[in-house]
């Protein structure tokens, strides 16, 4: 049995089990590719375009002014593909490559996960309170040729830059720009 939950249905943990259990014992097929940007995300923009599911939110933010954004299946799988093509267009990036994200959870913070996920970079996420220190480290440790980060935390990495061999682009989420980095909202 299944509940409903905003007009969706929902499976219930036990039902989560057997499936899982089902798979661990070869009774369910594993996929042998599998993308959730393109395999869940597409598939339930197409499904609410098609009228077979009802149209809600994927994407839900608010943060503590009350200011919020919220994106349909729809936008938020189009913001993606349209991050990915950032990614890979104006930062050089290929499926394998390692980006590093260090910022606060805004909005651009999924986007740059799904988008990534779409496009096969290897996402490496990173607090905004990491120090110099911190970021040099996963920098190195990560092989990073690309890092993301906001206004404030800018200074941090520039700090740093000349000890990471591997970065070839930096982005910056904000609405100001940074001489020698990429605004992600102008690219977008």
């Amino acid at each position: 049995p299944s509940r409903t939950f905003h007009g969706i249905n929902r499976l219930l943990t036990s039902q989560l089990v057997s499936h899982y259990e089902s798979i661990c014992q070869g009774k369910k097929e594993i996929p042998e590719y599998f993308n959730f940007a393109s395999d869940v995300l597409d598939k339930w923009t197409q499904l609410e375009k098609d009228g077979r599911k009802p149209a809600n939110p994927a994407f839900w933010w608010v943060n503590g002014k009350g200011e919020e954004v919220k994106w349909s299946f729809e936008e938020f799988g189009s913001l993606s593909k349209k991050t990915a093509n950032v990614l890979s267009e104006a930062c050089g990036l290929q499926r394998g490559d390692r980006i590093v994200a260090i910022l606060p959870r805004v909005p651009e913070w999924w986007l740059l996960n799904v988008a990534c996920i779409r496009a096969g970079i290897v996402f490496f996420p990173g607090t905004s309170q990491l120090t110099a220190k911190d970021i040099l480290y996963r920098l190195q440790a990560s092989k990073a040729k690309c890092i993301v980060t906001n206004d404030t935390l800018a200074p941090a990495v520039e700090s740093v830059l000349s000890g990471s061999k591997f970065l070839k682009s930096k982005l910056i989420v904000g609405q100001g720009s940074r001489e020698g980095w990429l605004n992600f909202k102008e690219l977008l």
